[in-house]
């Protein structure tokens, strides 16, 4: 299946058991204790759940995602909520749970009022809850909710640094407004390409974004490498848009590492969680050497030894090369030819 339909099925899911948990707590909290009133919340739950699950993710994360993404974020969060209010409404005028469960369709005036609070006063909050995981990333808000990292681990992780080149020379044709329009075109067009290789976008620093994988997740059919590919394969289908919008037509290059990086929540008033380690360090240093070699992509042996014998596209093995930082320098492989998008 499609990583990103995948992942927003799976979000989905979720959403609609909430909505189910939700419908019988305000069933019970009214007092409708019956079968057929907790069949009522439940199905009043599943549909305004789902309903407003399936709007987000495959309208408003979907056709209306770019005009979205222009507004700010609390008119974002106003236009949601609106659009979530009017579906609300709409189910609740046609009396939906009473009808599923065979109920008089007699609804009274406080019941659907006190109904609608309660379904907008949680959909709202979901709202803001997907908000505030889009800003600072998914798989981020959820280790921060669950505390997975309040204590720094170390974990096995692939890095993958990816840079857009000539970027210095960019913003000074484009100018400071031009050169943040450009790059936040390129970075959100490279984010699709992580979604559908089941990557984590650990940061964006100046024209560079970084990508993250586990050991196990990222060794599966060379992810990372494969996501560095088709995001050259999407900027150059773009390339004809880019021309037309910036007069330009972006071209990235990168590095890929692997090793163990110490991962844990750091600051107070802005709270992260954050990466450190050497293979960070080295990882950056190879994206600044892969600027100097053929292909503009480098990889280290450590992060080539963890896949299949067999990559996806023809590499060629360039030795022990000086790196920044280490003065034994580092075994690199390099990309031998564009390769074809599996």
């Amino acid at each position: 299946m499609d990583a990103r339909l995948e992942r927003k099925l799976r979000v989905l899911a979720g959403v609609v058991v909430a909505g189910a948990i939700a419908g019988i707590v305000f069933s019970l909290a009214q007092g409708h204790g019956s079968a057929r009133s907790v069949v009522a919340g439940i199905a009043y739950g599943v549909s305004i759940s789902a309903a407003l699950g399936s709007i987000q993710y495959f309208v408003l994360e979907g056709p209306m995602q770019m005009w979205l993404g222009g507004l700010s974020f609390a008119t974002s969060l106003i236009v949601r909520s609106a659009i979530y209010a009017a579906i609300i409404v709409i189910i609740q005028g046609l009396e939906l749970g009473e009808r599923i469960a065979g109920l008089p369709l007699e609804m009274s005036s406080r019941l659907f009022w006190a109904s609608f609070i309660y379904s907008a006063l949680l959909s709202v909050a979901m709202n803001l809850g997907l908000g505030i995981a889009n800003i600072i990333g998914p798989r981020a808000f959820k280790n921060l909710i669950i505390g997975r990292y309040r204590t720094p681990v170390e974990e096995d992780r692939f890095v993958l640094f990816v840079d857009i080149a000539g970027s210095t020379g960019l913003a000074e044709r484009l100018g400071g407004v031009g050169i943040h329009r450009l790059l936040d075109r390129i970075f959100r067009l490279l984010t699709l390409s992580v979604v559908d290789y089941r990557g984590e976008v650990l940061d964006y620093v100046g024209d560079e974004i970084i990508v993250t994988w586990p050991a196990r997740g990222g060794a599966v059919d060379y992810r990372p490498l494969r996501c560095f590919m088709a995001m050259r394969r999407e900027l150059a289908d773009a390339s004809g848009q880019f021309q037309r919008e910036f007069g330009v037509v972006p071209r990235i290059r990168g590095s890929l590492h692997f090793g163990a990086v110490i991962v844990g929540e750091i600051g107070d008033i802005k709270r992260a969680i954050v990466f450190n380690g050497d293979v960070m360090n080295t990882a950056a240093r190879l994206e600044e050497l892969s600027r100097t070699v053929d292909g503009g992509f480098l990889i280290s042996r450590a992060a080539m030894e963890r896949f299949g014998p067999t990559p996806p596209f023809a590499v060629r093995d360039l030795g022990r090369l000086p790196i920044r930082g280490r003065a034994d320098g580092i075994d690199v492989i390099g990309i031998e030819a564009p390769p074809q998008i599996a």
